[in-house]
């Protein structure tokens, strides 16, 4: 077919000049489509442009001109020698075609692009969408959010720029298409304003500001929940991000009821973790990177954003991404940094999201393998802990004694309770939570062994310090306590009944271990020999035996200094233990 010489070609183009549309076969259009593939490839662009905007051909162009788009489009991408022809050719059929089979045309070239030239492919494709689409007369809104969501499913799968060389770089082009996604939108943007400003909303106005609103809502998931993000540095990401922030007020969307009042939880527009996702990285974009707040209404307390922002915070929390997570704690901070210290009420620790975000916040704390992630973890963490009122912090540390299961963790909290003891010791700061008979509830959970006997003391070590530390300390500021006779007595019980248990842990570890170290030196010296008797009788020894495996993938040497140093361990505990009887004695002593 390919092969045909001018006449026949001739032939053929008067046919269908002279050819009612509706008479037109399905081989017609497959022959129309070959011939301009055919001069395409033959090096023929300018021809196949003259063709088309002939005002003798425009029936034809009409009728078919849209099976040229997938060819046309993918020669624009090739940014070869006919780049300007194909681009001429392109405009004029979406000028000169039916809107609708132009959008079904380019609806299929997105759909089935290569996966090696998405952004190329999209940066060519979209200025004539935006003519197509602004053609359209029927429907309008339907066909804009069918072409935003086509486009959006094929940007998705471009990875997302990270760090500032990444996007300087822009190796996979996802910032040069959300630039010129940006451009399309605003037109539809700009389109429903005018709309919008001169009469009362239509149904086809609220349906295109419905598309326009998925668009925001996925946007924000992806790429911008992905995306690093910062005010400083006005980035293609960033500017994207700003974009989708001021699209949603110019069409008429709340941005509080957005945030605050989940309006979109009985809506369709997504399921519930896709719309929580969308709105926390919308409270990141307001509350953390300031977009736009200042327009942002003012009447909301401290208290009230952190308690709705918490929904987004442990939606953040809860994941394992890196980019997640930074938003999360990012937000969590300026969500907490206006918030009066010793204000929160113990009430807000009866919300789930009040319990759930301190159970996230401990598995960055004890399992994210980032380090910049851990310190600002912990930084939060205590800025969440002096925002407490004096009832709510002794309820949340109870919670988090009892739950957290981690030794770093308990000993810090323990630390927090020593400052509160401390604090509630000077004047006008007496409370019942920390002089009181509240203050035992606490001290159950902080002097005791849960598996007794068992108890693991290199794994428990970091609360075991921390505890003897604090019933020392208390111990010596004795006089606040001892006005109350059954606190002081029930006190003196759980240190008794601490130390006792606590003696034969260290008792039976240290013989353990100990039993370790002397076996690691029997085997080290069984090896020396060995291998002097090896070198006598000129033998390789392929293996010896070791008779205890605990920590046998150690080397000898990182044994012996891991068994030293747990029997270090035991004789620090030991010595504080004997630093608290002498000062338990001296109190007896001052007594009598």
């Amino acid at each position: 077919m390919l092969m045909m010489n001018e006449d026949q070609v001739h032939d053929i183009i008067q046919r269908w000049r002279n050819t009612q549309e509706e008479d037109l076969k399905p081989e017609d259009r497959q022959q129309f489509k070959n011939l301009g593939w055919a001069c395409l490839k033959g090096g023929d662009s300018e021809k196949l442009l003259k063709f088309i905007q002939d005002e003798k051909n425009q029936g034809i162009v009409t009728s078919m001109g849209c099976g040229l788009l997938a060819h046309l489009v993918n020669e624009e991408v090739k940014k070869n020698n006919s780049l300007d022809h194909c681009k001429a050719a392109t405009r004029h059929l979406t000028k000169t075609c039916r809107p609708h089979e132009l959008l079904h045309s380019f609806l299929e070239i997105i759909e089935d692009i290569d996966p090696g030239a998405i952004s190329e492919t999209i940066e060519a494709l979209v200025p004539h969408l935006q003519t197509v689409l602004l053609r359209v007369d029927e429907r309008k809104a339907a066909c804009v959010g069918r072409a935003l969501s086509a486009l959006q499913r094929q940007l998705s799968r471009l990875p997302v720029p990270y760090t500032q060389q990444q996007e300087e770089a822009d190796e996979y082009g996802l910032c040069r298409c959300l630039t010129a996604l940006t451009v399309f939108t605003k037109t539809f943007v700009e389109e429903f304003k005018r709309k919008g400003g001169r009469c009362a909303a239509t149904a086809d106005d609220e349906e295109l500001k419905t598309e326009l609103l998925k668009f925001c809502m996925r946007s924000l998931r992806e790429p911008l929940l992905e995306a690093q993000l910062n005010q400083n540095r006005k980035s293609p990401l960033w500017l994207f991000a700003v974009e989708i922030v001021v699209t949603l007020p110019a069409i008429k969307v709340s941005l509080s009821g957005l945030l605050f009042f989940s309006s979109l939880r009985k809506s369709p527009l997504m399921d519930d973790s896709q719309s929580k996702e969308s709105r926390a990285c919308l409270a990141y974009l307001l509350f953390v990177q300031l977009i736009t707040l200042e327009s942002f209404p003012a009447v909301f307390s401290p208290v009230f954003v952190l308690q709705c922002n918490m929904e987004y915070i442990n939606q953040l929390l809860s994941s394992k991404k890196e980019s997640h997570l930074l938003k999360g704690l990012k937000l969590f901070d300026k969500s907490l940094e206006s918030v009066e210290d010793n204000s929160l009420p113990v009430s807000l620790l009866d919300l789930n999201s009040f319990n759930t975000v301190p159970q996230n916040l401990r598995k960055v704390l004890t399992d994210c393998p980032l380090q910049h992630l851990r310190e600002s973890g912990l930084q939060v963490f205590q800025l969440f802990i002096n925002k407490l009122d004096v009832e709510a912090k002794h309820k949340f540390f109870r919670f988090m004694l009892k739950t957290s299961s981690h030794a770093g963790v308990e000993s810090y909290i323990i630390k927090n309770i020593r400052n509160q003891i401390e604090f509630s010791m000077k004047p006008g700061n007496a409370n019942e939570w920390f002089l009181g008979t509240e203050l035992l509830s606490l001290l159950r959970l902080v002097l005791n062994l849960p598996q007794g006997a068992e108890t693991d003391l290199l794994n428990s070590m970091d609360k075991i310090m921390e505890s003897l530390s604090l019933l020392r300390f208390v111990l010596i500021r004795d006089k606040e306590l001892q006005s109350n006779a059954d606190v002081w007595e029930e006190l003196w019980r759980i240190k008794e009944e601490y130390l006792k248990m606590l003696r034969v842990c260290i008792s039976m570890s240290r013989a353990y271990y100990s039993n370790e170290l002397k076996d690691l030196k029997e085997n080290q010296k069984l090896k020396a020999k060995e291998a002097r008797d090896a070198a006598r009788s000129n033998r390789l020894v392929k293996s010896t035996t070791v008779k205890h495996e605990k920590v046998s993938k150690m080397s000898p040497e990182v044994q012996h200094q891991v068994l030293q140093s747990a029997l270090v361990t035991f004789d620090l505990m030991e010595s504080l233990i004997v630093r608290i009887e002498e000062i338990t004695e001296e109190k007896v002593a001052n007594v009598n």
